[in-house]
This record gives structure tokens, C-alpha cells and sequence, in this order.
């Protein structure tokens, strides 16, 4: 399964196509699946109480080799598990559909996912809505599904 040449397409800060739609104020990575506009999805982010956490958590993920997983505390209380598949080559899995997804990222554009973090980062202004549009979301939803 784990190898340490993978061809596999996965998320680069230098795409073409623009596939990350911000970050909001608890941290979780808004992403459009495979750089489409049209289907996005909120991943649960790296959340840390204080500075040496958060360069533990930074420096365990530079640690990771082909075949480790590093599992990481985010702000809703759920876990944020990171595989590293090959070399260069990281997957989290997403959980918010019927079947698991694994999106993959080059060390470098999750690195600079986890860095928000950082105690001092601040979301910038027009990602506050990405954050609220879940909870609008959430409104139009019943709170008890009825018994059959």
C-alpha cells in the first residue's frame, strides 16, 4: 500500500487550479475536492493550547515517514489523522460522506495548513462567513429525526 514513489495528484500550493477556499476561526481547512467549486468540504484542523504544542505537533509531522500516521487534537474535540504515504505525499481522511475520502497534500501545503495553529494566527476577515455558513447549514437541519 505505502510506497516511496507515488504519481498521485494531491493538493500543491502551486496549482493551477485553486483548490483551498479558506480557513476559518476554529481552524478546519475548507477545500474544493479536486480544484472543483462546486463540491467543497470542511476538514477538521490542527488545534494547540499554547506555543510548545504547537512546534511538538509541527516537528512530529516533519518526522513522519512512508507507512506512519500522526494523529493531532483539533478544536472540536474530533482527531485530525495524517498519513504519510510515500514520500512527499500526506492523506487525511474525510469522513463527511457516505464513503471515506483520502485527500493527499505535498508536505508543503500541509505544513502551511497546520501553521495556523500557530497561538498568534488570526482567519483573514472574509473567511469568517466559512465558518458561518456551517452553522446556517446546521439551523435548516431537524434537531430529532422521528421514530419510524
Amino acid at each position: 500500500m505505502f510506497s516511496e514513489l507515488s504519481l498521485a495528484p494531491r493538493y500543491r500550493l502551486d496549482d493551477e487550479s485553486p483548490w483551498l477556499q479558506g480557513i476559518d476561526p476554529l481552524r478546519r481547512y475548507w477545500i474544493y475536492v479536486n480544484g472543483d467549486g462546486r463540491s467543497v468540504r470542511a476538514l477538521s484542523g490542527l488545534t494547540t493550547q499554547g506555543s510548545e504544542a504547537f512546534k511538538q505537533a509541527i516537528g512530529s509531522f516533519r518526522a513522519l515517514s512512508t507507512g506512519q500516521e500522526l494523529t493531532l487534537p483539533t478544536e472540536l474535540g474530533d482527531r485530525l489523522t495524517i498519513h504519510c504515504v510515500a514520500t512527499n505525499c500526506y492523506a487525511i481522511a474525510d469522513t463527511s460522506t457516505s464513503a471515506e475520502v483520502w485527500h493527499l497534500f505535498d508536505a508543503e501545503s500541509l505544513e502551511s495548513l497546520l501553521l495556523t495553529a500557530h497561538p498568534d494566527w488570526q482567519c483573514a476577515p472574509q473567511h469568517l462567513n466559512l465558518g458561518r455558513s456551517l452553522l446556517t447549514a446546521a439551523w435548516g437541519q431537524p434537531a430529532i429525526v422521528k421514530a419510524a
